[in-house]
């Protein structure tokens, strides 16, 4: 969640004796933990939700473009936003705060490129 964010991250910490900040990382805290974004032989998955479950499935062979966007404060810490768009101008998954993107990037290309 640091990593993430680290100025939102802060201020939270600094609000705990106000009570806000415990709410504040609890609700961060459970969202981070409700989103996975996986990848297997022919598909990436993307799950999220604690009590009901979103999940959505791509196939590799369908991903056109995989993008990354990291801010300064990101970059520092190896985290960034994924986007995979397969038709379209809008990304069919998106999935914030995710370590290490330019390795997930290389996992969808070296599937692409792998006989299935």
């Amino acid at each position: 969640m640091f990593r993430n964010n680290p100025l939102g991250f802060i201020l939270a910490v600094i609000l705990i004796p106000a009570a806000i900040g415990i709410l504040i990382l609890l609700f961060w805290y459970l969202k981070c933990k409700s989103t996975r974004l996986e990848i297997n032989d022919n598909e990436v998955i993307l799950e999220q939700g604690l009590l009901s479950k979103e999940r959505t499935e791509l196939n590799v062979s369908g991903i056109r473009t995989v993008k990354i966007k990291q801010s300064f404060f990101n970059r520092l810490f190896g985290v960034g936003t994924v986007s995979i768009f397969t038709a379209g101008d809008s990304p069919e998954i998106q999935a914030h705060g995710m370590p290490k993107p330019e390795v997930f990037r290389e996992l969808v290309k070296a599937r692409q490129t792998s006989p299935a």
